[in-house]
């Protein structure tokens, strides 16, 4: 980049970061209501301009496709009617949404008669560093405009084009609920130097920035940003079959959780099966995942009740795959399925498929990832499901949120002290 180029994304960047400013500001004044119609004209417009989407959708394939992206890439770049309108009906769940700001967290009164309420507020000005799901753009924007965040969002090229269009329409809701529309903005470049400019904290604006992408962008994020970090890293899922599993829903269970969307974060990378079940349970669940085009890799035990499996290796156990290929070890009992998921687990989603509770209660309890499930799909790893309408990212941070990150854990708090003339002895 040219000295000229470097001035020019300076003064783009740096203009953003002072209307961000002014937005958090605007945002932080409104009535809930004010909000809350800004989303849901967003959603209309959303519905409105589908063609438009659409074509801009069309662009970044093509472009993704010339890049070399791999499939799993393309398929969560791709939108079509179904995930537009899905889009839409997300961002009237998160505009009916209990608005998070000014919920009193705790309140109590001191034997000097203070009274101090602990009381939910925004964080601030947030940067939402993503790559290809065109969705996200609307998520991020939807939520922060919930929580009273004033956001700058940056995709990736790949997705620009429907990031674009998508933004239009939630300027669109902008105006029509009277709210300036730097409340939100999006970077328009795909120049790689914003992102650096970005983690840099432009000139001390940013007060938190998400990543929601692969590991590469996550560890980047990590590792430069001069601002506090609320990461989402890979989803190395596991789905453990106990000895006590109903067969019905092991293969029912499994199958969904791996192959009803391979590209998704909540998918499950490997399946974890006790010894004691295996010779009666896996045959069917590998029957299952095979007719759905899923390519099995398993250690020496899965294999010999499979033989058509490829030998599993090392790296396999440390694999986010995001496609239709399942890791598959049979374990010795439940405390070495526990074993293997603090050995290669990611910290985001486990779940343990069993009718015994005590095992169930054990797993729940002894795994400490950020989402673990009992006798359900790993899919469910997801902020809509949860009832949350959105999220930005699954967290697996351990500090402020953790879990599907929805409006309510964008918000920070204050106290807020009342007195009757106390002065302190």
């Amino acid at each position: 980049m040219d000295d000229h180029s470097r001035q020019s994304l300076e003064h783009l960047m740096t203009g953003m970061a002072e209307k961000a400013r002014l937005g958090a500001e605007a945002l932080r004044l409104v009535t809930p209501e004010t909000r809350t119609k800004a989303i849901l004209e967003a959603a209309k417009a959303i519905r409105a301009r589908e063609a438009d989407i659409l074509a801009a959708n069309e662009k970044d394939q093509s472009f993704a496709r010339d890049k070399g992206l791999t499939e799993a890439m393309i398929e969560r770049l791709i939108l079509n009617p179904a995930r537009v309108e899905a889009m839409a009906k997300g961002l009237e769940e998160v505009a009916n949404l209990p608005d998070p700001i000014g919920r009193e967290l705790a309140r109590w009164t001191r034997p000097n008669g203070l009274d101090i309420a602990r009381v939910a507020t925004p964080i601030g000005v947030i940067a939402i560093i993503y790559e290809s799901r065109p969705n996200v753009t609307a998520d991020a924007a939807a939520l922060c405009i919930r929580s009273s965040n004033a956001a700058i969002l940056r995709t990736g090229s790949e997705a620009l084009n429907s990031a674009l269009a998508i933004y239009t329409a939630f300027q669109d809701g902008f105006h029509a609920a009277g709210l300036p529309d730097y409340c939100v903005q999006l970077v328009p470049t795909s120049d790689r130097d914003a992102v650096g400019l970005i983690l840099g904290g432009l000139n001390g604006t940013i007060n938190l920035i998400i990543p929601r992408g692969g590991r590469s962008l996550v560890e980047r994020v990590q590792k430069e940003a001069r601002a506090p970090v609320l990461a989402h890293l890979e989803g190395l899922n596991h789905t453990y079959v106990h000895s006590a599993a109903d067969p019905k829903k092991a293969v029912e269970i499994v199958t969904n959780a791996k192959m009803r969307r391979v590209s998704v974060c909540g998918a499950t990378e490997t399946l974890l099966i006790d010894e004691a079940a295996a010779a009666q349970l896996l045959p069917d669940i590998a029957a299952a995942l095979i007719a759905k085009g899923c390519e099995l890799r398993g250690d020496e035990k899965a294999r010999a009740l499979v033989p058509s499996m490829t030998p599993a290796t090392e790296d396999d156990w440390r694999t986010e795959y995001l496609l239709p290929i399942l890791s598959v070890k049979v374990v010795a009992d439940e405390a070495k399925a526990i074993q293997h998921i603090r050995t290669y687990g990611s910290g985001h989603t486990e779940a343990i498929i069993t009718e015994d509770a005590m095992a169930a209660e054990t797993f729940l309890n002894a795994v400490d990832s950020a989402i673990v499930i009992w006798n359900a799909s790993t899919q469910y790893a997801d902020g809509g499901e949860f009832g949350l309408g959105a999220e930005i990212g699954i967290s697996t941070d351990r500090l402020h949120a953790r879990g599907p990150v929805g409006a309510e854990q964008l918000t920070t708090f204050k106290y807020v002290v009342r007195g009757d003339g106390q002065t302190r002895p």
